[in-house]
């Protein structure tokens, strides 16, 4: 395996590795992912994944309807239940509008029960994006009833995932999370997370970061104009293209550039990649070990697109 390949996040006990699997295509969802997977290949999947060096699965509460967390809980029945070196992470999330403490408990519920399990080593808030900060971290709501289910032991550590860095500083200065996920925002042409991750490390909260491929624009360079599924703007896919030449130089591809772009960034603790196969698996373990040399590297520095391209441009990306 790469070097480094195991890594704990943050100050918690949980211990990875440094590529978790993504299981957001795993419930299959057409309409954003542009394919389809069967309940029998996604079962499979996950029967493969336990069986490989990559030792966690990310996976949510609204992922295809619950339709992730339903295949993954029938492949670790049919495994004989969550091996002692692999972690099954997961977030609760919304539904009806509803982001309340009650809310949280009952996608817990929901969550385990797919799963079948009784416990998370990892529970992260979803998307929290519509709701104002103060009504999630009120008395009673959502972040308190996040606290007392790892109180409880229900979940060994507790974070927030959402794609908003701004939103992310604010649940920082809440003080009671251990690990935060964003998604999209650190990529080779995206470095909105960047004063993110430096401060959530100063803080000992464990960084995921996730979507290194921008949606599949960094992974298909050519196949696609969009980025986090929304229009890629001109200078964004100049830069793409750009980046492509260089590692086409260097006898690289651009997939193996974004996915080690965060792996080899010491305050990522685990990098999240969607995957649906077992050839994804394979494929994604051979670029992590790939060399690629600092002068690739420098080059590819330089082609870096403005920051008024960024997802959350930095000037509105500071704590509050």
């Amino acid at each position: 395996m790469p070097r480094g390949w195991y890594r704990r996040i943050g100050q918690t006990p949980l211990l990875t590795s440094t590529i978790i699997a993504g299981a957001s295509p795993l419930g299959s969802m057409p309409d954003l992912y542009g394919y389809g997977v069967g309940e029998s290949e996604g079962v499979d999947f996950v029967l493969s994944l336990l069986r490989s060096p990559i030792r966690a699965i990310d996976t949510s509460n609204n992922y295809g309807d619950g339709a992730s967390e339903r295949r993954i809980g029938k492949a670790l029945a049919s495994a004989g239940g969550v091996p002692d070196d692999f972690s099954v992470i997961t977030k609760v999330d919304a539904a009806g509008g509803d982001f309340s403490g009650d809310r949280v408990r009952e996608s817990f519920r929901e969550s385990t029960e797919r799963l079948g399990v009784s416990s998370v080593p990892l529970l992260f808030l979803h998307d929290p994006d519509a709701f104002d900060v103060e009504y999630m971290a009120s008395s009673g709501g959502a972040v308190d009833a996040l606290v007392r289910l790892r109180e409880d032991g229900l979940a060994g550590a507790i974070g927030v995932a959402t794609g908003d860095t701004r939103l992310l500083h604010r649940y920082l200065d809440l003080g009671v999370f251990d690990a935060i996920l964003c998604h999209n925002r650190f990529t080779l042409v995206d470095r909105s997370a960047d004063e993110l991750f430096t401060r959530a490390v100063d803080l000992g909260v464990g960084v995921l970061n996730a979507a290194v491929y921008g949606g599949g624009i960094l992974a298909r360079p050519g196949e696609s104009t969009k980025y986090s599924y929304r229009p890629a703007s001109r200078d964004l896919l100049d830069a793409i293209a750009a980046m492509d030449a260089v590692c086409a130089r260097a006898g690289i591809d651009l997939a193996t550039a974004a996915l080690q772009f965060s792996l080899r960034d010491p305050r990522i603790d685990a990098t999240v990649v969607g995957i649906t196969s077992e050839r994804r698996i394979s494929s994604l373990i051979a670029s992590a070990g790939v060399k690629i040399p600092d002068s690739v590297w420098e080059e590819l520095e330089q082609h870096v697109p403005p920051a008024s391209t960024w997802l959350d441009h930095p000037s509105q990306s500071g704590g509050s």
